[in-house]
């Protein structure tokens, strides 16, 4: 069984709890990524998600000069790069998360996305059932907002 070790991105672009959400904005659409793991150091200690900066961020009129602080999620989920691809899928669906932040010993060391389990052909039944859980409740969650 594949690990995340396997198909885990480990060239992450990181931002820090000071940095402003203009700057994490810009960072996202220069890497054309959906999420940056937020850390002290190379302690992972958050992640910031476009959806953070939308909701947490202008939906509270909060300016481009907020801090990423202020704006990003602190429960994190994480995984070891031990982890099996399947446990992970698992651990996404249940957790209702498209990012995977994959950490040992508290450092970030990669990150695995929805699209990297069903990049990696052994394992899209995983990935799949993920991706269904996940959209099956986000739907329905959007559902009960109308």
């Amino acid at each position: 069984m594949p690990k995340l070790r396997d198909i885990m991105t480990e060239d992450v672009q990181t931002v820090t709890m000071d940095d402003n959400v203009y700057e994490v904005a810009l960072k996202m659409k220069e890497y054309d990524v959906g999420a940056i793991p937020v850390v002290r150091g190379s302690h992972a200690v958050g992640i910031i998600t476009d959806r953070d900066l939308v909701v947490r961020g202008l939906a509270n009129r909060k300016p481009g000069s907020a801090t990423v602080q202020e704006v990003m999620t602190t429960d994190l989920i994480t995984a070891t790069p031990d982890t099996s691809v399947e446990e992970a899928a698992q651990i996404m669906s249940e957790n209702q998360i498209r990012r995977l932040l994959v950490v040992e010993e508290g450092n970030l060391v990669g990150i695995v996305a929805l699209k990297d389990l069903t990049d990696h052909g052994s394992t899209s039944q995983f990935a799949n059932h993920a991706i269904q859980e996940i959209s099956e409740t986000k739907g329905e969650h959007l559902r009960e907002l109308h």
